[in-house]
């Protein structure tokens, strides 16, 4: 079954029987494991990593494109962060024209965006204060860190006390490269994340992608440090990601989240649809997990969860 077939048969509805054709024959086709799709996407499916740059005139616009999509496979909330154009290094002046999108989209749909801060350590200073501006006297509740500055660096301690005095949740990006193509410039690792976790003990962070192409390694760096969350967007949904990340982590740890529009809603929500793991923790991954890790900002900020 190629790509195209798959997102079709899981967008009308008909994704369980077709991700059952596709999976090893060794792998057991038990109710138990498998769940009933629709169940699950009746949940109301909360997505961890969303960037919108879907077409459309503006945000508010391409906002509306992804939500159409999202209404298809029933993802309710979406974490949204970074808007087009991308860049590694962001001055101020554009990370805070990024902000300045989402924050448009969360005025427009405060029922379905949960808006998190686009950052660059690299400037501290203004940093801090856009923290404050989009979180601390703003709606957002989140900070998503890309490329800018590795996140071992000391720069980013001052970024986490102030989150951890304002309960928001840091997403930070991460990949361990593949074929030796090797990291851009201050692209972060998940082992990074792992020291920067060790000095914010108990304060909770997601692993964006958790390493990406390399996820076995990812899952592993960050094992041992159980502030840290899986992120499973991003990558390629190759089979038996979200089994290891269960059991290495446990499914507390493990959150649902697309990266679209880098991917596809369908694609990396077939990851969990299709895991060999129970129901219970599916629900865990697709909603109630993110929903527990944000809500301390919803309930200061007054945001109905």
């Amino acid at each position: 079954m190629n790509r195209r077939t798959f997102c079709t048969t899981l967008a009308t509805g008909a994704a369980l029987p077709a991700i059952a054709a596709a999976r090893p024959a060794d792998v057991p086709a038990t109710a138990s494991a498998w769940g009933n799709a629709d169940d699950l996407r009746n949940l109301g499916i909360w997505d961890v990593h969303i960037h919108v740059g879907s077409p459309g005139a503006t945000p508010e616009k391409r906002m509306e494109t992804l939500l159409r999509s999202a209404d298809r496979l029933g993802v309710e909330r979406l974490c949204t962060m970074m808007s087009p154009p991308w860049q590694y290094e962001p001055t101020p002046e554009q990370f805070r024209r990024s902000n300045d999108d989402v924050l448009a989209i969360v005025k427009s749909f405060p029922e379905r965006a949960f808006g998190f801060v686009y950052l660059n350590p690299r400037h501290l200073k203004e940093s801090l204060a856009e923290l404050e501006r989009c979180v601390a006297d703003g709606p957002m509740v989140g900070i998503k860190l890309w490329v800018g500055t590795r996140a071992n660096a000391p720069e980013l301690d001052p970024i986490v006390r102030r989150a951890a005095e304002l309960k928001a949740l840091i997403l930070q990006h991460t990949w361990i490269k593949q074929r030796g193509k090797g990291n851009l410039p201050h692209e972060s690792t998940p082992m990074e994340l792992a020291e920067l976790s060790a000095r914010h003990p108990g304060f909770p962070m997601v692993c964006g992608h958790t390493g990406g192409g390399d996820w076995a390694l990812g899952i592993r760096a960050i094992r041992d440090r159980p502030e840290l969350h899986a992120d499973l967007g991003g990558g390629d949904p190759v089979y038996g990601e979200v089994e290891m990340a269960v059991r290495e982590l446990g499914a507390s740890r493990v959150l649902y989240g697309s990266d679209a529009n880098g991917r596809s809603f369908a694609s990396q929500l077939g990851r969990v649809l299709g895991a060999d793991i129970s129901v219970a923790d599916k629900k865990l991954i697709l909603r109630e997990n993110l929903r527990r890790l944000l809500l301390p900002a919803l309930t200061r900020k007054g945001i109905r969860a």
